[in-house]
């Protein structure tokens, strides 16, 4: 019998025991594919990559305790229930007994995924850990159109949009946002939470489409759990600081805002055409949530008196920051910023309280009008302006975002109105590490030295260049000093040339020459103790050659601090 025969009917063992296919998987489960997937992605299953494939390479493989752990999950005995209701009403509509189908459609099974949350995450540090993904999908579905009849429904853009208000609020309020970038794609936010960074992307404010190429089903079962999971993180994070979740917010902004969605439901009705049923929602939707926006930021905890919300300890205070939450803090203190209306208003109601700035934009609920005499810096991105006031600044959007990312005001004539601002710089590339300074980062990082008064070395110089600048100029200085030496060597033998072909005009031969030598043997050796010019030259090269070989025995530093004195002695002489 061969060593690894299996007869029929034995247990499975290997790869075969430890792994499932999904069909096979969702004939164990006894549910729909549907219902596994949707299983799978709450459950956080995915599907795994064994070293040899049993039943061949184009299946889709899990791991066999995993179902096992889906099998006893409650999750499945209401998507059973659920199905089970969606046939009695289906049922009741084909027999028109609209009684029971109203009756049944009003009270339909429902399931709740707290106890998943606490399954996954055991502590908020892990759900921090995994929360970008999180906040990426619950802003794309924040800006999405909140039209009846899409295949998102109203309630849950709504509830993304609440979940992202609070939590930029929080972000805002506690000064924890550190990085921002402007890209194609949308804008990136990192901010630093509990010790843990995260990144997340917004998209542009601009109309969303929902096309056909995308699966809705999959993307609604991944936001069903991300809306949980950060329901359960803001509220985590609003009693750190002492305040009750969800807010209260002001009454007088909330009866606005409930104003102006009911005035534009009543347009929306008294319009004919689609286009401008459109606009309407838009406009009302955009105003509303910067709005509750404002709230949001203007009731969480701050350090100056009149907050909105009544605290029992105030726990952002300046003793519990470190360093850079302080530098963030302060960034654009004493600063009134008026925001036009034709910026990224959101995304700057955001940044700028963060950074310890104060806001206002055109429209219902704002905090000072545009005629007010404190504000120093209008926001916007139009090449004229209808009325200019001299005793503010008037820059383009990126001056904030660059202004952020470098910790320090930058100066404004790169970014007036109508000029082409400098290029915009992502915080999260690393220069040094890529082997690239852009021109722009190295006048940033003059601009910060200056800010810190501290001296940087010429651009392009650092410490090792410093050094390499030290012996190219003892280089160049031994290279004039040997060029010096040689010119003097030529017109010394130049000179003896000359002396000789004038005595060979007067008639002088060799032979009297020595004859007179003989006679005045004293001057002779005069002559001869005077070295000459290859002794000369040999001493001098001897000399080098010592001091070459007592500078390989130093260490770096002191090598650099004696070439910088002789080039310092080779200066004063």
């Amino acid at each position: 019998m061969p060593k690894h025969y299996r007869p029929a009917g034995k247990k499975k063992e290997g790869n075969a025991a430890k792994y499932i296919t999904r069909t096979k998987a969702v004939n164990y489960l006894q549910i729909s594919l549907a219902t596994f997937r949707k299983l799978c992605i709450l459950k956080g299953v995915f599907p795994r990559q064994p070293k040899k494939k049993v039943e061949g390479n184009h299946k889709t493989y899990y791991h066999m305790k995993d179902i096992a752990f889906l099998l006893h999950d409650p999750l499945i005995e209401k998507f059973r229930e659920i199905k089970v209701h969606r046939k009695k009403v289906k049922k009741a509509v084909a027999k028109k007994n609209r009684d029971l189908a109203e009756r049944l459609l009003n009270r339909p099974p429902t399931y709740k995924l707290d106890r998943l949350i606490l399954e996954r995450y055991p502590t908020s540090v892990d759900a921090l850990r995994d929360l970008d993904d999180c906040l990426t999908m619950v802003h794309l579905f924040a800006a999405l159109p909140a039209v009846d009849g899409e295949r998102v429904e109203v309630k849950r853009i709504r509830n993304c949009r609440r979940l992202s208000h609070e939590w930029q609020a929080y972000i805002s309020r506690t000064h924890s946002l550190r990085k921002t970038f402007i890209s194609v794609k949308g804008i990136y936010y990192q901010a630093e939470v509990q010790g843990q960074k995260v990144t997340w992307l917004t998209p542009h404010a601009l109309q969303q489409v929902l096309t056909d190429d995308v699966d809705f089903n999959v993307m609604l079962t991944f936001l069903e759990f991300y809306e949980t999971l950060l329901g359960f993180v803001n509220f985590k994070l609003y009693h750190s600081i002492n305040v009750n979740y969800p807010p209260i917010l002001d009454p007088r902004l909330e009866a606005l805002a409930a104003d102006d969605k009911a005035s534009s439901e009543e347009e929306e009705k008294e319009e004919a055409t689609p286009e401008a049923d459109e606009n309407n929602r838009k406009s009302s939707n955009l105003d509303e949530s910067e709005l509750r926006l404002a709230q949001l930021q203007h009731q969480l905890p701050a350090n100056e008196p009149g907050a909105l919300m009544h605290l029992v300890e105030e726990s952002t205070a300046d003793d519990a920051d470190d360093d850079e939450t302080k530098q963030c803090k302060s960034l654009f203190k004493n600063l009134k910023f008026y925001l036009s209306r034709e910026v990224p208003r959101e995304s700057l109601l955001f940044i700028i309280p963060a950074f310890g700035g104060t806001v206002s934009w055109e429209g219902e609920g704002a905090p000072f009008s545009e005629v007010d005499e404190d504000i120093t810096h209008q926001i916007v991105d139009r090449p004229t302006q209808s009325h200019v006031f001299l005793s503010r600044e008037y820059v383009q959007p990126q001056w904030i975002f660059d202004c952020v990312n470098a910790r320090i005001i930058l100066p404004t004539e790169g970014y007036v109105v109508g000029r082409v601002p400098p290029p915009h710089l992502s915080p999260f590339v690393d220069n040094d590490a890529e082997g690239y300074i852009p021109e722009y980062a190295e006048t940033i990082r003059r601009l910060q030295a200056a800010a810190r008064n501290e001296v940087l070395p010429l651009p392009g110089i650092g410490d090792e260049d410093l050094d390499n600048s030290l012996v190219a100029a003892i280089i160049d200085r031994t290279e004039s000093n040997e060029a010096a030496e040689r010119k003097k060597r030529l017109e010394m033998l130049e000179k003896q040339y000359h002396d000789e072909l004038k005595m060979e005009c007067e008639g002088i031969t060799f032979s009297t020459l020595s004859n007179t030598r003989a006679d005045n043997p004293t001057d002779a050796m005069e002559k001869d103790d005077t070295p000459s010019v290859n002794e000369v030259d040999a001493a001098k090269q001897a000399e080098k050659d010592a001091a070459d070989i007592s500078k390989t025995v130093m260490t770096r530093r002191k090598r650099g601090l004696l070439q910088a004195i002789e080039v310092r002695v080779h200066l004063m002489l």
